[in-house]
């Protein structure tokens, strides 16, 4: 599979296993796959109704609650922006933060719509039993292609785990997106233009979605 499509399909379909999950007990999952099957699965069980997957801003009110508790965003936005991160003020921060998390569910809000028929299997976790970071190793599924490799890094934060970065056929979500809005900084000239850019973005998708649906 080309790498601009790994990106582009793995993408949708990464963040916290969005799609059903396959040939897996719950019981049998280790603590930091279990955060990951149980958003799994509150999408799958909600996927089940036709006029909710209809209404988009329903869907992305759900995909943000579902995940949520499962994702540290805090981290996220702090890794995404690096250097940036150290100068920025907190109003620039909380800005960010707010603006990168509506990104995110908005895109995987597009994925929980239009790739029903992808599932997702859970490799072999080797974890020791004091360890507070591992990566969660998965492959994506789809009939006639080749399986993605998706993995999520996580962290134990206050005896919950959650995903800050995901890496999708060895490419990093985090990595990625921080090349993304470094550029945008030099070119726009601010952090603050940026995030300006960005809301702007979100609220013209959101507002198209939304019409659509309609």
């Amino acid at each position: 599979m080309k790498a601009k499509q790994v990106s582009i399909v793995g993408l949708l379909v990464a963040l916290l296993g969005l799609m059903p999950v396959t040939n897996v007990i719950a019981a049998e999952l280790l603590p930091p796959q279990q955060a990951i099957n149980v958003a799994s699965m509150q999408l799958q069980e909600r996927m089940q109704d036709k006029s909710f997957t209809t209404d988009f801003a329903k869907i992305t009110e759900f995909v943000n609650k579902a995940i949520y508790p499962h994702t540290d965003f805090d981290r996220i936005a702090a890794l995404v922006l690096g250097k940036l991160w150290k100068t920025a003020t907190n109003d620039e921060r909380e800005r960010f933060k707010h603006e990168f998390q509506t990104l995110l569910v908005r895109t995987y809000s597009r994925a929980f719509v239009e790739f029903k028929d992808w599932s997702v299997r859970f490799l072999p976790l080797d974890m020791e039993g004091d360890a507070t970071k591992v990566i969660v190793k998965t492959e994506v599924l789809q009939p006639g292609i080749q399986p993605i490799g998706v993995n999520y890094r996580m962290l134990l934060s206050n005896g919950e785990w959650k995903a800050y970065d995901i890496m999708i056929e060895g490419v990093s979500l985090v990595t990625n997106y921080r090349t993304t809005f470094t550029n945008e900084v030099q070119s726009k000239g601010s952090l603050n233009a940026v995030i300006d850019s960005l809301a702007k973005r979100n609220a013209e998708a959101l507002a198209v979605r939304s019409k659509v649906r309609s």
